[in-house]
């Protein structure tokens, strides 16, 4: 198999191997070779000490990226450093490795990417999702490293696994796009506005003390797959965005573990041991403990977004009287609440004796003397198709409907109340 080397640090290696993959190869894919940093050692003397000694210090070599698709494990990779100590970088997805379970269970599913638009029963792999075996997990990494980078058994030595990044995500799957749409614009405006940095401290179970020097904030971020907000505490963010328009994402990624704290074991320097909160470990074992906080967070994320009021039915009915509509080839403009014309007729339609009784096409003419009856007829026609005015059986009586009422009455209110003061002021 031929190693593609990569020049440009731009280039980006998942596209290259989607250029040398069907998606459904097993085994060794490709491999890709690149120029990047590593840590390494040199001989160094101390002059004050008179002693000499290996130095850690960085640098940079060639490193071969093995990608793989496995019927355990699913898609990764490993990347492998050429100077010694080969501390080795392997990546594993959990989407993949889930699809696999599914398969091996008879349980039907679909994805978009990473992500199960469709599952024949979420419960039971959830659960299968719930209980990932991390010895398993342990003993495929230890095969990984013998697979790709041996030369660690010349020196008798095992590697000791450690989390450099997790990411878990909590998927709100929607049977159609545009039910994730409706809500979606009014979620993420409220997120940009209302989430402070008390609020991600405690999405993430934390407390922000005074003494904090960390980055606290929010980013948004338009991106191929959709729009996404981001919501950052140190090394730790919690992300929203919607996949393909159809799933809800909610996903917790932590680049040290440690910042999170629960109840353990801690060994002390007199060799006793004793039960309390301390930070998670960075060894692979501590996943386990990582999957209830990050689920914890993430659940606590759609709490909030929850709690959010749902704007969508009023955006609705304001487009539905705002905006034009045609009918039997005839064009009719929506209501515009600046307009002199059309304020002037929705002040009429909300007199008093108009609610109770009703109205009709002469009541309008004593307050618009100036109209023709034609005019007055295309008027109420309008007022029909947009769905503000509703009329009586087979009579010639008008009332308005509960969305014109609503409509009108807030419109005015928006008028008078807050737009004329503010401009006064």
């Amino acid at each position: 198999m031929d190693i593609i080397f990569i020049r440009s640090h731009k280039a980006r290696k998942e596209d290259i191997v989607k250029e040398n993959w069907d998606g459904e190869k097993q085994g060794l894919i490709c491999i890709l070779s690149a120029m990047e940093g590593c840590q390494r050692y040199q001989p160094w003397h101390d002059k004050i000490a008179h002693k000499t000694f290996l130095k850690a210090t960085q640098g940079k070599c060639p490193h071969y990226y093995f990608y793989f698709n496995n019927p355990e494990i699913g898609f990764g990779y490993v990347r492998v450093p050429t100077w010694c100590p080969f501390m080795l970088q392997v990546y594993l997805n959990g989407h993949n490795w889930l699809a696999l379970e599914l398969q091996k269970k008879g349980i039907d599913y679909s994805m978009l990417d990473n992500a199960f638009d469709n599952i024949a029963d979420f419960k039971k792999a959830q659960k299968m999702a719930d209980n990932l075996s991390i010895k398993k997990l342990h003993k495929k990494l230890d095969w990984l490293s013998n697979l790709y980078c041996p030369v660690h058994n010349e020196f008798d030595i095992k590697y000791h696994w450690s989390i450099m990044q997790v990411e878990y995500s909590t998927d709100i799957v929607f049977k159609d796009q545009k039910d994730l749409a409706l809500i979606y614009d009014e979620l993420i405006s409220t997120a940009i506005h209302t989430v402070k940095p008390d609020n991600i401290a405690s999405f993430l179970g934390q407390k922000l003390h005074g003494n904090y020097i960390g980055e606290v904030g929010n980013n948004y971020h338009v991106r191929i797959e959709g729009r996404r907000i981001k919501h950052v505490m140190g090394t730790v963010s919690i992300k929203m965005y919607d996949k393909y328009s159809k799933i809800l994402r909610i996903e917790t990624t932590v680049n040290n573990v440690s910042q999170f704290k629960h109840y353990r074991t801690v060994e002390h320097r007199d060799g006793t041991t004793s039960q309390k909160q301390a930070s998670v470990k960075k060894n692979i074992y501590s996943l386990e403990p990582l999957l209830d906080l990050l689920g914890a967070s993430n659940m606590r994320y759609i709490e909030f977004i929850s709690a959010i009021e749902d704007h969508t039915g009023g955006k609705m009915q304001l487009n539905k009287i705002t905006n034009p509509k045609v009918e039997n080839n005839r064009n009719y403009k929506g209501i515009n609440f600046f307009e002199k014309k059309d304020i002037k007729l929705i002040q009429i339609l909300t007199r008093g004796e108009f609610n109770i009784n009703g109205f009709r096409a002469k009541d309008i003419k004593k307050w618009c003397q100036s109209l023709s009856a034609s005019q007055i007829s295309r008027i109420l026609k309008r007022l029909r198709v947009l769905g503000i005015i509703k009329k009586v059986g087979n009579s010639y009586k008008y009332y308005l409907t509960i969305i014109g009422k609503a409509a009108i009455t807030t419109g005015l209110k928006l008028k008078n109340i807050v737009i004329i003061p503010s401009l006064c002021a």
